[in-house]
């Protein structure tokens, strides 16, 4: 496994008697992962601690190999991860250009290299008809995608995404989604997704960090977090229905009929390669096999419960309402001209 691309110990925020975040520890590997968490649950606060510009109450954290508390390594690290904030960043009386190649210059690119990247970025993200308009001119969307390349002008190692979709009607909302699943698989960026938006994460992200009154409750691969205990599976069969039961009894499988020609079985090896001789045994065919797989949402609303039963004894598990988790070289970089999405 290649190195983490961001390293927690023990990371503390607090402000007076209010603990934003309480002794984070996590490793996160190079890739796309979403922090998800409701609103309030502290996933702002440990971007700006990951960013250097709030300082930790306790611990420590590193990123891209740096620590953001030293200034010297603070300048270093802007220069290899690209920031899109989740409030306006934007400067009035400038035009598209005009502030991601002045951005791309904070960063230490020089002027010839940031207004190269500035049209490059401008194109990637569908804003290349309206890269000399006054920021007035832009919709809510143009000002999202804006703020995404200014992210990327300096061609970044690693993206911090503070809920990209904020504010995207539908069409906007797929665009950003399809970029932002560009940049973490075609592209082969790291990615930190920060969203209160389960279905965000899940088409974007390989792993998940969920998080909740400034404590991690869960995280690890998608894949790993929604597998169903036990190894559940649903299988299709043609042939003899009755037959392919009573010898799954005979050997000790676990069963429920789910429909017609459908089976629900606990498997007893990791493959299916057992149930698929069964079924020959008795003249059937398996034509479908489906692991059972848990929802995000499950596992999410589990690693909640399992929180606040921890904190508060006897509590109620909050609603997915009440969480508002909802279901709903440099100038090259690998980027293609010419995203689709809504035309400027």
């Amino acid at each position: 496994m290649s190195a983490a691309i961001i390293v927690l110990e023990g990371l503390e925020k607090r402000y007076g008697s209010i603990r934003a975040l309480e002794g984070l520890t996590l490793e996160l590997p190079p890739g796309p992962t979403g922090l998800l968490g409701p609103n309030g649950a502290g996933k702002s606060t440990l971007i700006k601690l990951l960013l250097g510009q709030l300082e930790p109450s306790g611990g420590r954290a590193r990123i891209a190999g740096f620590d953001p508390t030293q200034r010297g390594q603070r300048l270093a690290l802007r220069r290899r991860v690209g920031y899109m904030p989740e409030s306006d960043c934007l400067i009035p009386r400038m035009n598209g250009v005009e502030i991601v190649t002045a951005l791309g210059r904070l960063t230490g690119m020089n002027a010839r290299d940031a207004i190269t990247r500035a049209h490059e970025v401008l194109d990637y993200v569908g804003l290349e008809e309206a890269r000399y308009r006054g920021l007035d001119e832009y919709s809510t969307g143009m000002k999202q995608r804006l703020k995404l390349a200014q992210a990327l002008v300096h061609d970044p190692e690693l993206l911090l995404l503070d809920e990209p979709t904020n504010g995207l009607d539908p069409k906007g909302r797929k665009h950003m989604l399809e970029l932002v699943h560009d940049l973490g698989r075609a592209q082969g960026k790291s990615l930190l997704l920060c969203s209160h938006l389960l279905p965000d994460v899940e088409r974007t992200c390989e792993r998940v960090v969920m998080i909740d009154k400034g404590r991690i409750r869960s995280e690890g691969s998608i894949e790993e977090l929604t597998r169903s205990e036990g190894n559940w599976v649903e299988v299709e069969v043609d042939g003899d229905l009755a037959a392919f039961q009573r010898r799954l009894g005979a050997e000790g499988f676990e069963l429920e009929a789910i429909g017609p020609q459908r089976l629900r079985v606990l498997m007893l090896e990791p493959d299916g390669d057992r149930l698929f001789e069964l079924a020959g045994s008795c003249g059937t065919i398996l034509s479908e096999l489906t692991i059972e797989r848990s929802s995000l949402e499950d596992v999410f609303l589990e690693a909640l419960s399992a929180g606040n039963a921890r904190l508060q004894p006897g509590s109620s598990l909050s609603s997915p309402e009440d969480t508002e988790i909802g279901r709903s070289g440099r100038n090259g970089a690998g980027l293609e001209p010419g995203a689709p999405g809504e035309k400027p």
